[in-house]
């Protein structure tokens, strides 16, 4: 059984989960802390009107089941945190990071680069998506191209807005690349963020190289634990 940890359960967990699931993967571990709201439903394309104020976790489960019956789905009720990622991402063949803020972005790169294991980072603000496959080897990673995590005030899909078809580019994308992860072919997908322009439906791969100094890939690198220190509390929620 191939496990695919999704972490965010919002607009891109959800197109990514259905993508997945059509696809056969045949267990999900989804983590979220949320509600349902009606903001959320231009983009969190799995809930409608009547899972306003229901656990995201729960109407996600229901709603994918319905239509995937085959896919197992273990829900994880928290945020991602120093103290909970190791063990929410341990047994996965890949995860996706569906996450909407930097601190969580760098916490699972972290925390996947420690354990060994691929990740794909998707993120979408306003009208822009970006996807980043990261293999198991880990280089280069998240931190080769974002050095650390910006302060307060740095725009997320909250403060800044986001369209929802947008959302849905960023699921499907990071679902692709967690595909070819699962069948092998990891070796197509790193080394390069892909980014989609929604203004001018511009798709682009762009390289990334590995920084020498990188803290989190290099030889010799300097991050050796998920010290709660390194992340911004407000940020790590999902």
């Amino acid at each position: 059984m191939s496990l695919v940890v999704l972490v965010g359960a919002g607009g891109i967990g959800a197109p990514a989960a259905i993508a997945l699931a059509a696809a056969g993967v045949s267990a999900l571990r989804v983590a979220d802390d949320d509600r349902v709201e009606v903001s959320n439903l231009h983009r969190q394309i799995l809930f409608g009107d009547a899972d306003v104020g229901r656990p995201k976790l729960d109407a996600f489960a229901d709603a994918l089941q319905r239509r995937y019956p085959r896919t197992a789905v273990e829900l994880h009720r928290g945020r991602a945190l120093p103290s909970t990622a190791m063990a929410l991402i341990a047994g996965a063949a890949v995860v996706i990071d569906a996450t909407d803020n930097f601190a969580s972005r760098f916490l699972l790169a972290d925390a996947c680069a420690l354990a060994g294991m691929p990740v794909i980072h998707a993120a979408a603000v306003r009208w822009t998506a970006t996807v980043m496959a990261v293999s198991a080897r880990g280089r280069p990673c998240y931190r080769c191209l974002f050095e650390d995590a910006p302060g307060e005030g740095a725009p997320d899909c909250a403060s800044a807005g986001v369209a929802g078809p947008v959302c849905g580019v960023a699921g499907a994308i990071a679902a692709d690349r967690a595909l070819r992860v699962l069948a092998g072919r990891v070796d197509d997908v790193v080394g390069a963020i892909v980014t989609f322009d929604g203004r001018t439906d511009v798709l682009r791969s762009v390289a990334v190289r590995a920084r020498p100094a990188c803290p989190l890939c290099r030889d010799a690198p300097t991050i050796h634990d998920l010290d709660p220190a390194r992340y911004q509390p407000r940020t790590c929620e999902l």
